[in-house]
């Protein structure tokens, strides 16, 4: 089971607070949107793993389902996979520093390329057609680390639908910086995955004030049905 989050009460709370909006886009273009899978690896996934996520192996059923959802809509998938090769040290010594000699160690070897940890959940569906990506930062957006918003652009995308683990870190990083370049950002709350429920809501509920939109894997289903229905 996902997160036991009730977006919608977090919507009804944040809707008086903005003269009664509760999300900012009703409508969605497949053609211009693109669902980002954030972080589902093994050294997030697998029991006993680096940086576990017990929830992450809670919501993959709802991330394919997204998935397939916007595949079918004419929409595209891009997986995103943290990557810390070495040599990257030096690069993001804060980072380091706050992990510790020890701790730095072991997330790098992990989410180095080729690792077993740094490899995409086998349960995670990825068909041809789909993009895979590695970031070398939380957010996928930050210059230089990801290619992410280059292929997003050439590939005409305005509205970025976000899944993934964790929620409060590398999906919130993104989600914040794909609004601020412009994108419509919307959260997958049941396909997002923390630590704890606590830590999950408190993030939806910042997020949902002023950078992204709040909605079910149902909810998007039936978004991405409704305009390739009409379109066709």
């Amino acid at each position: 089971m996902p997160h036991a989050v009730d977006h919608t009460a977090i919507l009804d709370r944040l809707a008086t607070m903005r003269g009664g909006a509760r999300n900012a886009f009703d409508t969605l273009d497949p053609h211009r949107t693109a669902h980002l899978i954030v972080d589902m690896q093994n050294g997030f996934m697998e029991p006993g793993a680096p940086v576990e996520v017990p929830m992450a192996r809670e919501i993959v059923g709802e991330v394919n389902r997204l998935s397939a959802a916007v595949s079918t809509a004419g929409g595209r998938n891009y997986f995103l996979r943290y990557t810390t090769p070495h040599g990257e040290i030096p690069a993001w010594p804060i980072m380091w520093s706050r992990l510790g000699p020890d701790g730095a160690k072991v997330h790098q070897d992990a989410f180095t390329p080729g690792a077993h940890h740094w490899q995409i959940w086998p349960e995670i569906e990825v068909e041809d057609g789909d993009v895979v990506l590695d970031k070398h930062r939380f957010s996928a957006f930050t210059p230089g680390t990801c290619a992410l918003h280059d292929q997003l652009q050439a590939d005409g995308i305005d509205t970025v639908i976000i899944s993934g683990t964790l929620t409060n870190c590398c999906c919130e990083s993104t989600a914040r910086d794909a609004m601020q370049l412009n994108y419509r950002v919307i959260m997958a709350a049941d396909a997002n995955a923390a630590l704890s429920d606590e830590e999950h809501a408190a993030t939806l509920h910042i997020l949902g004030l002023v950078f992204a939109d709040l909605r079910s894997v149902d909810e998007l289903e039936a978004m991405l049905a409704v305009e390739k229905a009409e379109a066709a």
